[in-house]
């Protein structure tokens, strides 16, 4: 399962009129625009915040056994996981999004307001090249946004987790 949610107010207002072929053409679309969103919430790009995601992303593995964990990414307004589902989709992502946006909200000092957007893309992996393609895509995400050269050097995602361990 390929997951995807960002944060409340990231996108701009104006939505993009073009037709699109295929659904997934839509998707990659709307994660260029929110590669290059100057405005709107970038909280994810503040480490502590990038850090408490990060964390319980893994500890949805680790410790709830939600999950096996592909590949994860997060950006400065959104979040990419590819992940094996041992739980119903709705619950992984109610868990994941309620637990980060309270404790994010009370690292920034808001209290009470919404910090993901409702909604969430999610897209069932059917065949092992699909998985390989997602999973690229996924670890060069901060690559395409231009915001490192090389994806082991963006810190809040598998492939820096991976070049770490060795």
């Amino acid at each position: 399962m390929f997951l995807t949610w960002r944060l409340l107010g990231s996108l701009p207002s104006k939505p993009s009129c073009h037709a699109y072929q295929t659904p997934g053409q839509a998707f990659a679309s709307a994660d260029r625009a929110l590669h290059r969103v100057r405005s709107g919430p970038l909280w994810l790009k503040e480490p502590g915040i990038a850090r408490l995601v990060v964390e319980t992303i893994v500890a949805g593995e680790r410790e709830r056994g939600f999950y096996e964990l592909s590949a994860w990414v997060v950006m400065p307004n959104h979040v990419h996981m590819l992940i094996l589902p041992k739980v119903a989709v709705p619950e992984i992502t109610r868990w994941l999004k309620g637990s980060t946006a309270r404790r994010a909200n009370q690292l920034l000092g808001r209290t009470g307001l919404p910090f993901w957007q409702d909604e969430s893309y999610d897209h069932w992996v059917r065949s092992t090249r699909e998985f390989d393609r997602i999973a690229g895509y996924i670890e060069e995400n901060p690559v395409s946004a231009g915001l490192v050269a090389s994806m082991e050097l963006w810190p809040w995602s598998s492939a820096a987790w991976q070049a770490e361990a060795g």
